[in-house]
């Protein structure tokens, strides 16, 4: 695996165009075009960046970086300028030929200057394609020309590797051939008692699903939940709050476990009482990894038992890389 700088001399030089992904709020799960400006050297500043601002310490490699559709000022005349680490950067993907996409295909579409990750839910008669995103939970129509298919880059390779869409199918199948119980109405998945994973909006808890019980089904189509691990502020019982469809699902399937994970593998990892969607920048000895959160631009370590692989549950469906699990 190369280390850091080789990785900055070789990707990441000055005017390289490069990919970047934001740890802003509302903005996981995208990455828009820039260009490289200079590597950062430690103990520089860290955060947004423009030519005239203060240093602040820092441990990790940095580069300053330039949006290329992002602008600083009202008026869009002065681009956008950053200071990232190496694991929020990649090279600009190649250009690829155009191809038509199916259900279920994990993809990026361009949408608000950037390309950004979701799943093709629909694909309509007149050839266009109804996209979800995991981030926003928005469902939205994209043109062909508007789509790419959704890779991941690490240590200096593309996965999918251009032009061999069909690699890495083994891992899949395994996702695919998990077997699991046909649950057909969501009255039925979600009815009193049952035991179910719900998420939070506020500031500091995005990315996290915390497992709860149903207490009761609302008039209004809502949910009154009560956490198995969050308490009340007089600590006197469980935390009860109203939830919706789009902030609760199911428990995610067993899917069985995996010998080790991969970097750049999107994961849950077990973390203040709740599973944090995450991703492994870092695989070390002993079965146990480094774990990126972009919501908190946080790092952390995990053993091997506390990570999941991450699912989406989508329109009835569990959705990971291309592939969906219909409950």
């Amino acid at each position: 695996m190369e280390t850091e700088t080789e990785m900055l001399n070789t990707y990441f030089s000055n005017g390289a165009e490069v990919e970047i992904s934001s740890d802003e709020d509302g903005f996981r799960g995208s990455w828009y075009e820039g260009i490289v400006v200079r590597p950062i050297q430690k103990k520089q500043r860290t955060n947004k960046v423009d030519d005239d601002d203060d240093d602040e310490s820092s441990n990790k490699l940095r580069v300053l970086v330039e949006y290329k559709t992002l602008m600083a000022d009202k008026k869009g005349k002065r681009p956008l300028k950053e200071a990232m680490t190496l694991v929020q950067l990649r090279p600009r993907p190649p250009p690829e030929r155009r191809r038509k996409f199916k259900v279920s295909d994990e993809v990026d579409a361009y949408y608000n200057d950037g390309w950004w990750e979701g799943v093709v839910m629909e694909v309509s008669s007149d050839g266009k394609y109804s996209v979800f995103f995991r981030g926003t939970r928005d469902q939205l129509e994209f043109e062909e020309s508007r789509i790419r298919i959704h890779r991941e880059w690490a240590n200096g390779e593309w996965t999918p590797p251009f032009g061999d869409e069909g690699e890495e199918k083994k891992r899949e199948e395994k996702l695919v051939s998990t077997e699991t119980k046909p649950n057909n109405e969501a009255a039925e998945i979600f009815s009193e008692g049952s035991l179910v994973e719900v998420s939070s909006d506020e500031e500091g808890f995005e990315g996290v699903w915390f497992v709860a019980t149903i207490v009761k089904l609302l008039d209004n189509g809502n949910y009154l939940i009560e956490y198995q691990t969050l308490r009340n502020n007089d600590d006197t019982a469980f935390l009860q709050e109203e939830t919706d469809r789009l902030h609760i699902q199911p428990r995610p399937p067993d899917i069985g476990s995996f010998e080790s994970f991969k970097v750049l593998e999107e994961v849950d990892a077990l973390h203040n009482d709740g599973w944090w969607v995450g991703v492994i920048s870092k695989v070390l000895k002993g079965q146990r990894y480094k774990v990126y959160f972009k919501a908190s631009n946080e790092e952390l370590e995990f053993k091997h038992a506390d990570i999941r692989l991450h699912l989406d549950w989508i329109n009835g469906k569990w959705v990971r890389a291309s592939q969906a699990l219909k409950l």
